[in-house]
């Protein structure tokens, strides 16, 4: 029909509502550029070094990143509450030197040593969420400061000495312990081809993905990330929630630091501390898995994954290790440009206010 009353073609409607291909360009590479970045990675260096491709060399890269892994999953619970723990490397470097000083200095066997370390893990998560919560000093400076105190404090009881089977203690007598076979096997035993910390890593993904996603107070989690003043109207209890993120993280980080130990069997008091910045990175850039944009437990291991293969492969292939960190800030920047730059939707998470 002509005139006022005239209904507007269909075809015309679905013209001017559909999206056109540069959003639609857009939104595949939100959603799959990270994804993509790594497997074209993968593809590059399993084409280009023979032994990249053997099942030894895949395994081993796998056990490389599955420190960062568990240590980024335990950052990825406090960014899901707004927050950031910075204490997560050194935490993981004083459970390197609170496991070795209780098998070499003090005789006990790996259970006791795993206990202890679990336990002062969860100690300093609880000591963070009392500067948090209680004391409402920012996330980022509680931390910071928890970070120098604990490597410090871990150097008083080694005298700034790696811990070390056979060495001299203060009194001129001579450790008598060492690491039990029980321990060491955190790191160097297998379950069928697969190594165990690649088995730790998997369980704990698949927990902490259950937990965030398919419980209540995972769900409760990412509300107070989202909005901490909305959540509280609603009566969520929101010190609590990110009080237990806290906690969470040091218990994480102390996993990270039993496998460390187990790796480097003895108490190395440089343990740990480039791990802050890898463990950030990765739970920083799984956020733009699938265009998701907010922090996420897959997401976390793929950017450990994508740690992993560039670390392995660059290794491999004869790169100067100095220029190493280079190229795995641009491909982690090119990660991020998915997330923050191209993505039209905003973060779904974002810092909790103090409450």
């Amino acid at each position: 029909m002509d005139g006022d009353g005239a209904k507007a073609d269909p075809a015309e409607k679905v013209t001017a509502t559909a999206p056109s291909p540069r959003t639609g360009v857009r939104e595949l590479a939100v959603r799959y550029g990270f994804i993509a970045i790594t497997v074209v990675l993968f593809v590059y260096f399993a084409v280009a070094e023979e032994s990249f491709r053997q099942p030894s060399t895949l395994f081993s890269m796998l056990k490389f990143a599955s420190v960062v892994a568990v240590v980024g999953l335990g950052v990825t619970l406090t960014m899901v509450v707004g927050g950031l723990d910075l204490s997560v490397g050194s935490v993981a470097g004083m459970s390197v030197t609170i496991s070795a000083m209780a098998m070499v200095f003090y005789a006990q066997v790996g259970g006791v040593a795993i206990a202890v370390v679990l336990l002062a893990g969860a100690l300093v998560g609880a000591v963070n969420a009392l500067l948090i919560v209680v004391l409402r000093i920012p996330d980022l400076l509680a931390t910071l400061a928890s970070m120098f105190v604990i490597m410090g404090l871990k150097l008083v009881p080694v005298d700034g000495q790696s811990v070390s089977s056979g060495m001299v203690l203060r009194d001129g007598s001579v450790a008598p312990g060492k690491f039990t076979p029980d321990f060491l096997a955190i790191d160097r035993a297998f379950i069928g081809p697969v190594p165990l910390p690649v088995v730790i890593v998997g369980l704990l993904a698949v927990g902490t993905w259950f937990f965030l996603t398919r419980t209540r107070w995972g769900r409760l989690m990412y509300a107070v990330g989202a909005n901490p003043e909305a959540a509280r109207l609603a009566g969520v209890r929101v010190g609590r929630y990110r009080a237990l993120a806290y906690v969470l993280s040091g218990v994480f980080a102390s996993i990270g630091g039993l496998i460390l130990s187990s790796r480097i069997g003895q108490g190395d008091i440089s343990a740990g501390n480039s791990l802050l910045l890898d463990a950030v990175a990765v739970a920083l850039v799984g956020t733009s898995v699938l265009g998701l944009g907010r922090p996420n437990a897959w997401g976390t291991i793929l950017g450990a994954v994508l740690i992993g293969i560039l670390i392995t492969g660059l290794t491999i292939t004869g790169f100067p290790y100095y220029g190493q960190d280079i190229v795995k800030g641009i491909v982690l920047l090119l990660a991020l440009l998915f997330s923050f730059t191209l993505s039209r939707r905003r973060s779904r998470y974002a810092p909790a206010a103090v409450i």
